[in-house]
């Protein structure tokens, strides 16, 4: 079972963060085969860490929650709150298969939020900007929730417009790019 784990930074936690570093990397490389996709969401300004993405693939949402309350950030009060959901792997790969490489280009995180019927559960027609697509379920995957995304695109607004506006309650996006130790 695939899950999309958002960890939300907590105001003024950037110091904690980093003091915690090479701990949530060490407890990231003990998931190494079983993640999709990660990486940190930044401000506006590109520079100020507000979040953790993770996509993972576990056994059950027991493992899911496992995994996103232990990590050392959350343990330790980094993190505001976490969006932990069910998750279906469209594109089937992992986000190191992108074409197009861990750098070059802005990288978005976009998050829809369901509202009524289910929406974007086809993969859009232009798949080469797609680093990892997918509708946000319940726990026993019957129910969609939205739409989790990590894009390439020029900018927020062309990022946005990967989902259908009008189905979702709210579409977020957030500055994003690839994780892991550098």
């Amino acid at each position: 079972m695939e899950f999309l784990c958002y960890h939300r930074d907590r105001p003024g936690s950037l110091s904690l963060r980093h003091e915690l570093l090479e701990e949530h990397w060490s407890y990231m490389d003990g998931y190494e085969k079983e993640l999709i996709a990660r990486g940190p969401t930044f401000a506006d300004d590109g520079e100020t860490p507000t979040g953790s993405v993770h996509i993972v693939d576990l056994p059950d949402p027991a493992a899911a929650r496992a995994f996103a309350f232990n990590e050392p950030n959350y343990q330790a009060g980094a993190y505001r709150d976490v969006l932990l959901r069910r998750w279906r792997n469209t594109l089937e790969r992992t986000m190191w298969d992108f074409s197009g490489g861990r750098t070059g280009g802005n990288r978005y995180l976009v998050l829809g939020l369901g509202a009524g019927q289910a929406a974007d559960l086809a993969v859009p027609p232009d798949r080469d900007e797609l680093i990892a697509y997918g509708p946000l379920l319940s726990d026993n995957g019957a129910t969609w929730l939205g739409t989790a995304a990590l894009v390439q695109a020029p900018d927020p607004e062309t990022a946005r417009a990967i989902l259908t506006p009008d189905r979702y309650a709210d579409i977020e996006v957030h500055n994003w790019e690839f994780g892991g130790r550098r």
